[in-house]
This record gives structure tokens, sequence and C-alpha cells, in this order.
């Protein structure tokens, strides 16, 4: 892959638990290599225990690597400090988690508000920020709804304008579609799939139904990549 296509590379990778010594070390994340392209969805797939959550918290700087490197748009993560790394995920990552962690006193425009809060965006701005991405999203008629109002399907679309709030070059999505039915999750995945020309996606998931949404599939088994699979690619 060309590195001008490159946002995230990943060098010699691993995150180890526990101590040998004492019969606890857990290879989570076992020595693995990989790009992501600019632009694209990536789904990355495998069973309970495979280590693709551990994969993504240190994707997302969310966790240190025991060793190696996770290179974010070109920046070496494994040299900044934690108020860097801080700085780095509110303005280059947006995440979007299976249990959506609104918050249930706030509406949904609120919700979206909040990273612009963070960043120090005047109020007036914020809000019409806001309303533009739940617009996006779809959602612009359910903005002054709380989350208990809304179906598991609006509240992950309101979890997804928070995440594009600061435009982010990455979209960190972790079982996105978990608490979704059937029909909510391919539509997720759709809108997902016209977000990506804004921020390169990267969706963790055990549903190889919804990985098909995806431009690229990395399957993971025991903290390894499957080669054969890393390379599996669909255009949608």
């Amino acid at each position: 892959m060309n590195k001008m296509h490159e946002i995230v590379s990943v060098k010699n990778l691993s995150k180890i638990y526990g101590q040998e010594d004492v019969g606890t070390r857990v290879n989570a994340v076992d020595d693995v290599s990989f790009s992501i392209e600019r632009n694209k969805i990536t789904a990355i797939i495998g069973p309970s225990g495979c280590g693709k959550s551990t994969l993504l918290h240190l994707l997302g700087c969310l966790d240190k690597p025991t060793k190696g490197k996770v290179f974010l748009d070109g920046i070496d993560t494994s040299r900044l400090n934690d108020d860097k790394l801080a700085k780095l995920r509110n303005t280059k990552i947006g995440f979007v988690f299976q249990f959506f962690n609104l918050y249930p006193i706030l509406t949904a425009i609120e919700n979206v508000e909040l990273p612009l809060m963070i960043s120090n965006i005047n109020e007036k701005q914020r809000r019409a920020k806001a309303l533009e991405l739940l617009e996006l999203v779809g959602l612009e008629k359910r903005a002054h709804h709380f989350p208990n109002q809304l179906s598991g399907g609006e509240q992950q679309r309101v979890a997804i304008a928070r995440a594009l709030a600061n435009n982010p070059t990455i979209i960190i999505a972790d079982e996105p579609t978990g608490n979704l039915d059937s029909k909510s999750s391919h539509e997720l995945m759709k809108l997902l799939a016209d977000l990506k020309k804004e921020s390169s996606i990267i969706v963790v998931t055990h549903d190889m139904d919804i990985a098909q949404h995806a431009d690229r599939i990395i399957r993971m088994k025991d903290g390894k990549i499957v080669p054969k699979d890393h390379y599996l690619s669909r255009n949608i």
C-alpha cells in the first residue's frame, strides 16, 4: 500500500497481560503488522477472546502496547505522553461503542455537542454544527429528544454524529451493531459507508454479515492476523 494512502500503520504490535513465571501470561495481541487505507471501511473480525477489542484499544490510543508501534496519520503514538495522547484522541479519533454511551439527561443535540464543548467551541457554533451532524445521520427531527425516547438505531446514529463532531481522521466502532436488530444493523453500516468519504472507519465485529459491508476484512485468531483473510477485500 502506498504510504500516502495509509491512515494507520501497525508495526510488530503486541499486548501482553499477566506474567509468564506465574502462569498468567496472555498474548492478547501477538506481533501483528498491517496498514489501513484512508477513506475505507476496514472490518476486524474474529470470535470472542481473539484479541480484536484489545487491538482496537491500541489503535484508538486507549491503551499502550507492550511492544511495537502504531502510526496514526503519520504520527508515532508511542512517542506521545498522556496529555498528547488525550489531545490526539480528541482531535483525530471518533469513537462509537456497542452500548451507545449517550448521556440520558441530555437531548440528542446536546449529546452531539459534548466534544465541541471540550474543544471550547462557542455555544452558537456548536449548536449549528451539532444540528448539521444530526441532519447528516437523518435525525434532525429528533434533535430535542432524550435517548430513552429514541430507538436503538437512532441512539447509535446520535453516537455516530457525536463521533464526527471534531472532524476526526478516523472513526473507531466497537461492535456498533451489537445491540441492534438485523434491519437497523444493515442501515447503520450503509450510513457508515456514506460517511467514509469524511473519515476512515474501523469496525470491530464478530458478525461476518456486518463485516461484508466493509471494503476490507482483517480476521483475527488467538491474537494474530489470519494471513489469507488479511487480504480479503470487497467494494461496496
